[in-house]
């Protein structure tokens, strides 16, 4: 299906917790990035929309003048949710106490049966007991098997976006809020029935090879801020799957969209930084505001 393919690629634009990468050749010398970045804004307010790509190659130059004009002016950044990387522990509580359940059938006997042979060596890659995983809901299966074969790319969370941004506002004492608790986030898995969850988990298990091409194509769409191309990468695949489309995409887009209609009557300006698939395609943030009445410019 479509879906596991989006699955793999979708997590690193989407944000969602999971540990995920991505690889691409290199950038050359004289190489940045341009992703796109908009504005939206009213006598006394601006809100910079800006989608970031979480896990990028190490070094990848992203930063432009508009950029970090942004972030200049901009008095708070929020992101979707805030990974405590100090205190990782409280993450993998929250994906414990959510993610597993009494008296499930066994991991394998959840997929289809021609797909049972990749998912034990997909388990082996992790270290961890088979029989761990049986004990977990599907989605979290999925979780923690994506994350292993992203990981075995070579390729680090930390040399995303998001860090950069934080940090940057740290150093400047500068606030950072969330738009969704970890809670809150690991909740849209949870709350999947067991048929799209098997989408998931099949999903993170098949066709390992490819994914260094798909993961290409996908940072091109977004290093050269083609929204076009994002929305196709990113979206167009979720198709296949209504209630995962709407779980990671529409509601998500629907509630952060309120959230800035909301904090447009206060003061001042900030900086909303979100997967870039979440500012491409027709439900887009981007063009549920638009259909508010609200004039977005893109500024880069």
């Amino acid at each position: 299906m479509r879906v596991m393919n989006w699955m793999k690629r979708g997590l690193a634009a989407l944000g969602m917790a999971a540990a995920a990468s991505c690889a691409s050749a290199p950038q050359t010398a004289s190489d940045v990035a341009r992703p796109a970045l908009w504005r939206v804004s009213d006598p006394d307010t601006s809100i910079y929309l800006f989608g970031t790509f979480h896990l990028l190659p190490q070094d990848y130059r992203w930063q432009t003048p508009a950029i970090n004009d942004a972030v200049a002016k901009s008095g708070q950044l929020y992101v979707e949710t805030i990974i405590d990387d100090k205190h990782p522990e409280k993450l993998a509580a929250e994906l414990g106490r959510l993610g597993f359940a009494d008296n499930l059938p066994p991991l394998a006997n959840r997929i289809d049966p021609a797909l049972r042979p990749q998912l034990a060596t997909a388990i082996k890659a992790t270290g961890i007991p088979a029989g761990y995983f049986d004990k977990m809901k599907t989605w979290a299966a999925a979780f923690t098997l994506v994350g292993t074969q992203f990981k075995a790319l070579g390729l680090k969370g930390s040399a995303g976006v998001e860090p950069a941004l934080r940090q940057s506002f740290e150093t400047a004492g500068k606030p950072i809020g969330q738009l969704e608790t970890n809670s809150e986030q690991l909740g849209f898995f949870n709350n999947l029935s067991q048929p799209a969850q098997r989408v998931f988990l099949e999903g993170a298990i098949s066709e390992p090879d490819k994914m260094r091409t798909e993961f290409a194509a996908m940072l091109k769409s977004w290093s050269s801020g083609d929204v076009a191309g994002i929305a196709s990468s990113f979206n167009a695949d979720l198709a296949d799957s209504p209630e995962l489309k709407d779980a990671l995409l529409g509601r998500r887009n629907a509630n952060w969209t309120r959230w800035i209609e909301q904090r447009m009557a206060q003061p001042g300006t900030v900086m909303v930084a979100v997967g870039a698939g979440h500012l491409a395609g027709d439900e887009s943030v981007i063009r549920m505001l638009e259909t508010q009445g609200y004039k977005v410019s893109r500024i880069q």
